[in-house]
């Protein structure tokens, strides 16, 4: 599962970036100006960085440096307004990204901001995004109820290859964090917490480089309990989200078999023990499949298990797949599991679907061409 060696700039830091160019004869300025094109103005090539003089740039092609951002080999519309990316990377392998105008952050899942829109000749539709970003080529987890799990894992995305998305569609969207609001969530394709160098790298070039605030990022992780303990203690880092899905070790383990390794038990005491900020609260994503884990027992199991937990669950109807042999929940289902979440003084919100039709929600992304009927 090791990363691809390319030269690329993507990925780099504002100090690997001077050292390239001061291995160059270039004064250390210089590593400066490249930071500044790559994740701030999100040139395409080294020949675009006009700050540069042209016998640098000419130098840098012909040692066969590249940005390494990946390319876009085909992208689908929901007729909710999300677009599905299918990214290609430069070995050859693709992932999936998805945009989401007035999309979940992955933190509220209330829709509160729905309808929440700019008027006038000219302006956007939305006054905030979230683009949902992999970490990984496939998944090594192997949720039962996931798309993504079919697939497998390749491999781990380098630092440049989780930003190089991000460009990718900002560039692509015309969209300029942080003029604009842009959310980022560490929730497609992959476990973030498997590849924790390489995502905690991306977070801070994301902050420091491209500009998007700590704050409006989340990552999920399965339950990847050191990597909780870890991510803690990280001076830069977004929000916590965790991907429950069950209350009790015996359905979380048929339903998640990482149960195994780091029970419930384990687990709910990282969730405890991590470092919360001022405001901050912890997320529990729950997703209900019809008759497995949706019942007014599963929800006051759940309730009791993070009782005096400063946290929220989001809870997200299943989003069907083919090959994946589980039920979507009646709505009035969905409901009372909140209804129960809430009596009992847990906050609970029900995330709305986006990009269902085009496979782009929650659990969908396959890394294919063929569910969008294409």
């Amino acid at each position: 599962m090791s990363n691809p060696t390319h030269k690329t700039l993507l990925g780099l830091s504002l100090q690997e970036l001077t050292v390239v160019a001061e291995e160059r004869g270039e004064p250390s300025y210089r590593g400066r100006q490249l930071y500044e094109a790559i994740y701030q103005h999100r040139v395409q090539s080294p020949e675009q960085i006009s700050t540069l003089p042209q016998e640098f740039r000419e130098r840098l092609a012909r040692e066969g440096f590249s940005l390494g951002l990946p390319k876009t080999e085909r992208q689908f519309a929901s007729a909710d307004g999300t677009v599905r990316y299918l990214m290609e990377l430069m070995d050859g392998q693709s992932v999936e990204t998805v945009w989401m105008p007035e999309g979940d952050d992955g933190e509220t899942g209330d829709g509160s901001d729905a309808g929440n829109e700019l008027e006038g000749a000219g302006r956007r539709s939305w006054t905030r995004t979230t683009i949902c970003v992999s970490s990984q080529v496939g998944c090594a987890v192997d949720c039962q109820f996931c798309l993504t799990a079919l697939l497998g894992v390749k491999r781990n995305l380098t630092a440049g290859e989780i930003v190089g998305q991000v460009c990718a569609v900002l560039r692509g969207q015309s969209v300029v964090p942080p003029r604009d609001r842009v959310n980022i969530v560490f929730m497609g394709m992959g476990e973030p917490f498997l590849n924790y160098d390489n995502f905690v790298k991306s977070v801070r070039l994301l902050v420091e480089g491209v500009g998007i605030p700590e704050s409006r990022m989340t990552v999920s992780t399965a339950g990847i309990v050191p990597r909780i303990y870890d991510l803690g203690k990280e001076p830069v880092r977004p929000k916590l989200a965790i991907s429950l899905n069950a209350a009790n070790d015996e359905l979380r383990t048929r339903l998640m078999p990482i149960n195994q390794k780091w029970n419930l038990e384990k687990l709910i005491s990282a969730a405890r023990d991590f470092p919360l900020r001022n405001r901050e609260k912890l997320t529990f994503e729950y997703v209900l499949l019809g008759g497995v884990n949706d019942a007014a027992g599963d929800a006051r199991e759940l309730a009791e298990l993070i009782r005096g937990i400063r946290a929220k669950v989001n809870l997200i109807a299943w989003n069907p797949g083919p090959g994946i042999d589980f039920q979507t929940p009646e709505e009035e289902r969905v409901r009372q599991f909140q209804g129960i979440l809430v009596d009992a003084g847990v906050p609970a919100f029900v995330r709305l679907p986006r990009g269902r039709d085009i496979y782009a929600a929650c659990g969908q992304l396959k890394r294919t061409l063929e569910l969008a009927g294409t």
